[in-house]
């Protein structure tokens, strides 16, 4: 199966938000009724303020997506102006093991380099150790003089690169 990555059209937004809930409520990093779950599931959203990205596959189905900012805008929270960063990256399950997150990431790579930008810098939760793994192998290193927490209980691990 051939994964292709996209910037998100109109006819993948539902299904890009359905597969961002699945990930972060199924694994177990969001509660169900969680405010998140609203922000998570509006695709449309990060499409129009941000960028969206999806892999999908020869069927066109997603199977996954990652929301990309650069620093500075609305979507960013930790990237300086000069950095991109990636925000709720997502693999559904069904997807899982095929490349997909990691087709993903680097994707975020290309588009930052295409803009110009020193690097990334972007948050995640300290449990998202497949994902970790991902950015180690694409060579995003640990960063913690960057760690934050937006309100208590919520503590983000913060990995960077520099290109």
């Amino acid at each position: 199966m051939d994964i292709v990555i996209r910037r998100a059209r109109a006819e993948d937004l539902d299904a890009a938000g359905e597969v961002t809930v699945e990930a972060f409520v199924g694994d177990g990093h969001t509660k169900p009724g969680a405010d998140y779950v609203t922000l998570l599931r509006d695709a449309r959203r990060r499409a129009e303020e941000a960028e969206l990205l999806v892999a999908v596959d020869d069927g066109g189905r997603v199977l996954g997506c990652v929301t990309f900012a650069v620093g500075g805008t609305e979507w960013a929270d930790i990237a300086t102006q000069d950095e991109g960063e990636i925000r709720m990256l997502a693999v559904g399950a069904a997807a899982r093991g095929r490349g997909v997150g990691e087709a993903l990431v680097r994707a975020t790579m290309a588009r930052s380099r295409e803009l110009g930008l020193a690097g990334m810098a972007f948050s995640t939760r300290p449990a998202m150790t497949a994902a970790h793994r991902i950015y180690e192998r694409a060579g995003f290193l640990r960063t913690p003089a960057r760690d934050w927490a937006p309100r208590p209980g919520i503590d983000l691990m913060v990995y960077s690169i520099t290109f």
